[in-house]
């Protein structure tokens, strides 16, 4: 499934929701027993990703990225 959000939100503000926005998303399918990537591309070429594999049950790590932090800028 590939869903496509167009706002019109300048780009100072796309990038301090999108960071929130993954979150909510994430935590929307974390209830569900799938693997997922999330990707956000802002209007000024910043990504922020998350993901998360099916491999087991979910732990409160799982929900970080390979650095231990969230969400993550994934550059421009």
């Amino acid at each position: 499934m590939n869903i496509r959000f167009t706002s019109s939100l300048t780009d100072h503000d796309e990038n301090a929701i999108a960071p929130a926005l993954l979150k909510a998303v994430a935590s929307i399918l974390d209830t569900l027993p799938i693997a997922y990537v999330i990707r956000i591309d802002t209007s000024d070429s910043q990504v922020y990703q998350h993901s998360r594999p099916l491999d087991g049950p979910e732990t409160p790590e799982s929900r970080r990225d390979s650095h231990g932090s969230w969400p993550t800028l994934v550059g421009r």
